[in-house]
């Protein structure tokens, strides 16, 4: 089990110190879906949600909360992001949106946390704008889906043993 990194000596919480490691690119891709009716996500497809386009906003939201990840987590560094990505994926089959935040930076220190956040407030921002017509939406299955550079390397999501794979 590794050890604890953001916990001090006396048991209480700190950032982090990572000045002493190599600055290098990183990149990480997180997925996250919101469930709803059918009706829902056709309106969502056809543009007849009444606050506007929720794709568009969900993706402006998600790349924002990306940049804003330092603000909300308290132990996070404030990153230089080099690239934030949003995609939405809409299954008409189990009727839901799949979001996919790809987060990248050159720096000391991984944009998991960025990802995971984009991918979050994206699903929250469909919410939001679609609660009037469904109030029943459901957000889950965020999880990290692949992150590489930096010390510990490149992770795939199912390729490590002991993997805590879910799909």
């Amino acid at each position: 089990m590794d050890k604890l990194t953001h916990i001090n000596e006396q048991g209480r919480a700190k950032m982090v110190d990572v000045s002493a490691k190599n600055s290098t690119k990183r990149v990480a891709v997180v997925r996250g879906e919101i469930k709803m009716r059918p009706e829902t996500l056709e309106r969502i497809a056809s543009g007849g949600i009444a606050k506007g386009d929720v794709l568009a906003v969900a993706q402006v939201a998600g790349v924002m909360a990306a940049k804003d990840t330092a603000r909300l987590i308290p132990m996070c560094h404030p990153l230089f992001l080099t690239s934030v990505d949003i995609k939405f994926d809409l299954d008409r089959e189990q009727s839901l949106v799949e979001i996919e935040a790809t987060v990248g930076t050159t720096g000391q220190t991984g944009v998991e946390m960025e990802a995971l956040t984009a991918a979050s407030v994206a699903a929250l921002t469909i919410y939001d704008m679609c609660k009037a017509v469904d109030k029943d939406m459901v957000i889950g299955n965020i999880r990290l889906m692949e992150k590489a550079g930096g010390k510990s390397g490149h992770y795939l999501r199912g390729e490590r043993e002991g993997s805590n794979e879910q799909e």
